[in-house]
């Protein structure tokens, strides 16, 4: 598909729809249970407005941002996004090479399928890993250590999946392990030529690259996500973080943190950064917004940790309301996920460019020259 011509990330989303089985796009774009938290995540941003600075010099605008001594090209990077290689084979690398290119952060999913390893030769100086801690801790211990010795500099546990969640349109199409296919969802797969062909091309379901080395020696790619169902979900507790904090002795995230007093626990912890996240709407489903919290959290915290924030972004100007709202960072998931599922890597690069262009935009538009000046004074006061 001729990714260029999107307009806006809503095109993308379009354009991924139609290259992809209902099977797999509703993996991407769905929440759980009524999906009451997708609503919300999107909502949020509306009860918002800039308010505009006018005869203000905004010839030139810089959208940089710095994140743990590091300046990136823009204010936000690539959130980490499962079984990306599902929906675009070797899409994982592609998120990653976009992000190389655009001097933006790109966090490798822990349920990824390419390797720690792979991203780390591609892109040493942007990727991040996520992990999923596995109920054997030696594997968790393990895959540190890989991603300690691959040299990525920044490690994202993410702690808000216990257990697994009730993601009706993936138990209605039968996306769960085993797979249960239903005749009708596999006839409409056949609406998607170019993806089947893709799909058959490349042998059929990808490996779950990361988790290989611990499942039985010459498992398939259906045997190895079923070992991986077999370790995660998994419940993370405070001594687990002590106990990775530890074995990784660079920047450490936590992903997934909506209470205030979790957050002051993990910067009391040594923790370096936290990202205030719901999971895009997909673990609990009447769990606030991140919008809704992120503005005590950084409040409390924010002089002790860099506070994150990723959730329902899906315009320039998301970005920039997470920004007056105390984010010193923040990161797109399905935005970059549809273009790499529509175009591959130049999709992705389109995503990033729409978002890079529409923040210019606001910038331009409310007078502020540099993205690192908004603050909560940049909104209407008492919404």
């Amino acid at each position: 598909m001729d990714t260029d011509k999107a307009i806006n990330i809503d095109d993308l989303r379009r354009m991924a729809k139609r290259h992809l089985p209902r099977i797999c796009f509703d993996f991407i774009e769905g929440g759980l249970e009524d999906e009451h938290g997708l609503v919300r995540n999107a909502s949020a941003f509306d009860r918002h407005a800039l308010v505009p600075r006018y005869l203000v010099e905004v010839s030139e605008r810089d959208p940089s941002a710095s994140l743990f001594g590091r300046k990136y090209a823009l204010p936000f990077g690539i959130a980490p996004t499962g079984i990306a290689g599902l929906f675009r084979r070797g899409a994982d690398l592609m998120l990653a090479e976009a992000a190389k290119a655009a001097n933006v952060p790109f966090i490798m999913s822990g349920t990824s399928t390419a390797s720690i390893e792979a991203v780390a030769q591609l892109a040493p100086e942007h990727a991040w890993y996520q992990l999923y801690g596995a109920r054997d801790r030696k594997v968790s211990e393990d895959m540190i250590r890989r991603a300690r010795e691959a040299g990525l500099a920044t490690l994202v546990l993410t702690v808000d999946v216990p257990i697994t969640s009730k993601r009706e349109r993936n138990l209605r199409n039968g996306f769960i392990r085993p797979y249960k296919l239903k005749p009708s969802v596999a006839l409409e797969a056949l609406r998607h030529p170019a993806w089947i062909a893709d799909y058959l091309r490349h042998g059929g379901m990808p490996y779950f690259e990361n988790w290989v080395p611990y499942a039985k020696k010459g498992a398939s790619a259906g045997e190895v996500a079923d070992y991986l169902a077999t370790q995660t979900p998994s419940i993370q507790t405070w001594q687990d973080l002590e106990t990775y904090r530890r074995l990784w002795p660079r920047k450490l995230v936590v992903k997934g943190i909506m209470h205030i007093d979790d957050a002051r626990r993990a910067a009391e912890m040594g923790v370096d950064g936290i990202m205030v996240s719901n999971h895009g709407g997909r673990q609990l489903d009447r769990a606030p917004s991140p919008l809704e919290v992120l503005l005590p959290i950084a409040q409390a915290v924010g002089s002790k940790l860099s506070v994150m924030f990723d959730s329902g972004i899906r315009r320039g100007s998301d970005i920039v309301i997470a920004r007056c709202l105390g984010a010193r960072f923040v990161f797109v998931g399905r935005a970059t996920l549809y273009g790499c599922a529509a175009g591959g890597i130049k999709g992705a690069q389109r995503a990033i460019d729409i978002l890079r262009d529409e923040i210019d935009r606001v910038m331009a538009q409310i007078g502020c020259p540099s993205f690192d000046q908004l603050g909560p004074d940049w909104l209407m006061a008492n919404q």
